[in-house]
């Protein structure tokens, strides 16, 4: 997908969401999975916490284009 979002359609925000979705949930598996064994690589897992909240951040971006709120602003 291109960089700039804004000239996509809305059905491809939307299967971009999509996707983005899953591999936050994949994430937060994975996070879960290492916080469980605490003698796991810490540099990994700070990785992990860092990649989700790019995603969450991205999805909350797409979803603004996707529905902007007109009192946001105010």
């Amino acid at each position: 997908m291109a960089a700039n979002d804004a000239s996509d359609t809305p059905e491809a925000v939307q299967a971009r969401l999509v996707e983005l979705r899953i591999e936050h949930r994949d994430l937060d598996e994975a996070i879960d999975r290492l916080t469980l064994a605490p003698s796991e690589d810490q540099l990994m897992l700070r990785r992990l916490k860092k990649r989700k909240l790019l995603i969450k951040d991205r999805i909350t971006q797409l979803e603004r284009m996707l529905d902007p709120d007109p009192d946001e602003y105010a």
